[in-house]
């Protein structure tokens, strides 16, 4: 497990580099999106890697790699965004950004590692594709929720599904980097 949470750091750091990086670019334009727009984000980025899986050639020269991260991202983004709610303008400074960014990402880490112990790191043994698959069927079920203004009867909520797609982003981004 201790390897686990090394890599997942690891993963991590490199994701925030790229967030800090893109951040100085452009700012915290990505305050204005709205939940359900960051999902469709998410969800773009998820179909794209699929559809690299299924034809194993790309036309544009970038692989699955950048866009694993780019869910971790905005994974995270969204998570900030339910949790501040949307914005007008880019009224975040970099700062306090980064700042959000660490708390998500160490709450995503904790409940990997609680999740993690409870299953054995079963998903050393799944296939990244299954992690894809898995990313596009909490998209479906995020867009289901949103379709209920966030409401569920017994199933847990946006948060916990943006959770998710980070995770098994983080497990396919350990895989590509280290391996099986």
């Amino acid at each position: 497990m201790k390897d686990t949470k090394q890599q997942f750091e690891h993963v991590i750091a490199v994701c925030r580099d790229l967030f800090a990086k893109k951040l100085h670019d452009y700012g915290a334009a990505w305050r204005i999106m709205r939940p359900s727009s960051v999902t469709d984000q998410i969800f773009i980025k998820a179909n794209r890697i699929r559809s690299i899986e299924i034809k194993g050639v790309t036309m544009v020269d970038e692989g699955i790699r950048p866009e694993f991260m780019a869910i971790v991202n905005y994974g995270i983004i969204g998570l900030i965004q339910l949790e501040l709610g949307y914005a007008e303008t880019d009224d975040m400074t970099e700062e306090r950004a980064l700042e959000l960014y660490d708390r998500h990402a160490k709450q995503a880490l904790e409940l990997m590692l609680a999740k993690n112990h409870d299953y054995d790191e079963a998903w050393r043994s799944m296939r990244v594709s299954s992690y894809t698959d898995l990313i596009l069927m909490k998209i479906y079920r995020t867009k289901q929720i949103e379709g209920h203004d966030g409401a569920t009867w017994v199933s847990e909520g946006i948060d916990a599904n943006y959770m998710d797609m980070i995770n098994y982003s983080v497990f396919g981004l350990i895989k590509l980097e280290f391996g099986e």
